[in-house]
């Protein structure tokens, strides 16, 4: 297993003049952003919002007699995961082999992979994590007769006599990976259950394109593919192409669940098929949310399960204002290399003078819309009161959309209070 670690200053954010630390010690630092003890940008971690986040999918898991296998891609941290597992989480879903055997290294005993597994150097390092972290229990996606083919020749060349827990995927035209129809499914079901390395263990699909946060078209088209996901499941029950071992949890495992419209799914993933079901989310981006496009979906979800609250954003991404060369503009000291722009830009929140001093929000009328590596362009109405204009080393702290790619710009994070106080730290390993 591999230690947690140390913080230290080859870290961005971390004081470089700064002995490195435990990441345990972070809390103790006495370090406060407000105060400008750490150096912008640095990222955020809200430490409330983590815990109504986590409590949240719990209890909306246990309300529904359904497991969780949060996405751990999205922070890929070790602290994180840990925490989701504190919280009732029954795996952690990664995507590929690497990320796999950080989260075996770092003590994560079932992992999903909810992609396909076919290179040979993929397979041999599963088998050395199975030999290096005993008890160690891994499934992947198969959605091809080409992919078993794959592994049975590797299986072959290297006399391993295994068999690989997996799952069928299903697909949704036009997108990405994942069987087609119902008929080429099952076909590749009987296809597993002939493979001397393979052992079918449940029905895996990636509803995540059909959102639109329209109501009637997200239901069509889950309750399509969910469909489609129950008479394929049906049909393997019904020749028993199934094999389960005690390893597995012995029941058959359904599995769906983005971060959008997981509540419509959620809703399909424990049919009556005649044998125990097993169905498991793969939420990843409730822990931490967003400030746009995970908000508008989860209003949504909202709507459609009358909440008064679902979730609520627990990352910022805090910079200095820089300069502000002209009216109307500011620059701000993060970029394309501190948060994550493929699904929005930032959103501006608050503001401090950097000292010491309580934030406002923002004024409506502040935007971002722009980032070079290592600026945001921070517009506003030049006139505007003058108290309403960003001013040269004030604070300002932004919202981001698609948590992924804000997390993949940094090795740790500080976790703060609700007076940014830094409690606690996480790493990441991308």
């Amino acid at each position: 297993m591999i230690p947690t670690g140390f913080l230290d200053s080859r870290l961005k954010g971390f004081p470089t003049d700064h002995p490195a630390l435990a990441i345990a010690e972070a809390g103790l630092q006495g370090w406060e952003l407000l105060r400008g003890d750490l150096m912008l940008p640095m990222a955020v971690l809200k430490a409330s919002a983590l815990a109504h986040n986590l409590r949240w999918m719990a209890d909306f898991c246990r309300e529904r007699g359904l497991d969780l296998a949060p996405h751990g891609k999205t922070t890929m941290s070790p602290e994180l995961w840990q925490r989701q597992i504190e919280s009732g989480a029954w795996a952690i879903s990664l995507a590929t082999v690497f990320q796999a055997s950080v989260a075996a290294r770092h003590g994560v005993r079932r992992v999903l992979i909810p992609n396909q597994v076919l290179q040979w150097a993929e397979l041999d390092a599963l088998v050395n994590l199975q030999d290096e972290v005993p008890g160690w229990w891994v499934s992947f996606l198969v959605d091809s007769p080409q992919q078993v083919m794959q592994i049975e020749a590797w299986a072959q060349a290297r006399q391993w006599t295994g068999r690989w827990p997996v799952l069928l995927e299903m697909g949704i035209p036009g997108q990405r990976t994942g069987c087609r129809d119902s008929g080429q499914a099952l076909d590749l079901a009987r296809r597993i259950h002939a493979s001397h390395c393979l052992r079918l263990v449940g029905v895996e699909c990636y509803e995540g394109p059909l959102a639109s946060c329209d109501h009637d078209k997200d239901r069509a088209g889950v309750r399509e593919l969910m469909d489609r996901v129950e008479a394929v499941a049906r049909g393997v029950v019904a020749e028993q192409l199934c094999d389960l071992t005690e390893a597995d949890g012995g029941a058959l495992i359904l599995s769906a669940g983005g971060s959008a419209i997981f509540d419509l799914v959620a809703e399909r993933l424990l049919p009556d098929l005649g044998v125990p079901v097993r169905g498991v989310l793969r939420s990843g981006c409730y822990l931490t949310h967003d400030h746009s496009r995970y908000q508008r979906y989860l209003c949504c979800v909202g709507e459609r399960l009358n909440l008064r609250e679902t979730l609520r954003p627990a990352m910022e991404v805090l910079a200095c204002v820089q300069s502000c060369p002209e009216p109307g503009l500011a620059l701000l000291t993060m970029g394309k290399r501190d948060v994550g722009q493929d699904m929005g830009l930032p959103v501006p929140l608050w503001l401090a003078d950097g000292r010491g001093g309580s934030p406002r929000t923002t004024p409506g009328h502040w935007h971002i819309d722009a980032l070079n590596d290592q600026h945001a362009y921070l517009r506003f109405d030049p006139q505007a009161p003058g108290h309403e204009h960003p001013q040269v080393g004030q604070t300002v702290a932004s919202g981001i959309s698609h948590p992924c790619t804000t997390f993949d710009k940094w090795r740790w994070m500080p976790v703060v209070d609700d007076r940014y106080r830094v409690v606690a730290a996480i790493t990441t390993w991308f």
